[in-house]
């Protein structure tokens, strides 16, 4: 099957409740479209450092590549009326939602989140499930060799780079750090640790955290049977992302309704 590039790729791949059978069979060409854009995706090491942590630009290009692909972002209204009066009514958007021949299949990216964003993601996929909206939910995370690696990936940058000091930062767009941040690095510098070193790890344990969303706590919530009984494709991104690419345009508004 199609999504085996992405395990032979280093990706992480979970899947539940026959998910890689119905993609198989209801959604190859569907299924296609998200492997090459994943298969081409890559994050600059230093739009990691410049991002603080948040959404990198690399991440909207991946959004940007998905949208083009026609997987764009949606609003999802549901009501609950009785003799014409709305007694309740919800709403859930999702990232990316890719309606095909046999069905819909609805996909959200959380590169650094907090790790409660997987509740309510898997949620959103069960009730959309629940209500024959949507066929299938997809998330995109940090892997589990990225987000370990993570420290060591920003460090390897930086001596490469030749930075040596707080001030070899500005060239890549790091914003202002607090007072906390830079003497944490300081009292790292100061007993013997390289520059590069300490830098990588108090920022990625500042930025990226334990309570962030990545692979184990994607893994956490799906022994826990978050979001049963939706079919469930789960992609944790490689360390192999981390890579120079062009930078693009800034990312365009992909709220569109469906065709």
């Amino acid at each position: 099957m199609v999504i085996d590039a992405l395990r032979a790729a280093g990706f992480d791949v979970l899947t539940r409740n026959h998910a890689e059978a119905i993609l198989a069979v209801d959604f190859p060409d569907e299924t296609a479209e998200l492997v090459r854009a994943l298969e081409g995706f890559r994050i600059p090491a230093d739009e990691i450092i410049g991002s603080g942590g948040g959404e990198a630009r690399s991440t909207q290009r991946l959004r940007r590549g998905l949208a083009d692909a026609g997987w764009r972002k949606h609003r999802f209204e549901m009501a609950l009326t009785v003799d014409g009066r709305v007694k309740e009514a919800q709403t859930h958007e999702i990232d990316h939602v890719r309606w095909g021949k046999k069905g819909t299949l609805a996909l959200e990216i959380e590169w650094n989140n907090k790790d409660p964003f997987f509740d309510r993601d898997l949620e959103n996929f069960q009730r959309l499930h629940a209500q024959s909206v949507i066929s299938l939910g997809i998330i995109v995370t940090r892997g589990a060799a990225l987000n370990a690696g993570m420290a060591g990936l920003v460090a390897a940058f930086l001596r490469e780079r030749g930075a040596a000091d707080a001030e070899g930062l500005q060239e890549f767009g790091m914003k202002r750090r607090t007072d906390r941040q830079v003497q944490a690095v300081e009292r790292l510098v100061a007993g013997g640790t390289e520059f590069a070193e300490a830098f990588a790890r108090t920022f990625i344990a500042d930025k990226f955290g334990q309570a962030t969303t990545h692979w184990k706590k994607l893994e956490d919530r799906i022994r826990r049977g978050v979001g049963n009984p939706c079919p469930l494709l789960l992609l944790g991104l490689p360390a192999s992302v981390v890579g120079d690419v062009p930078v693009a345009a800034p990312e365009p508004d992909l709220l569109d309704p469906p065709v």
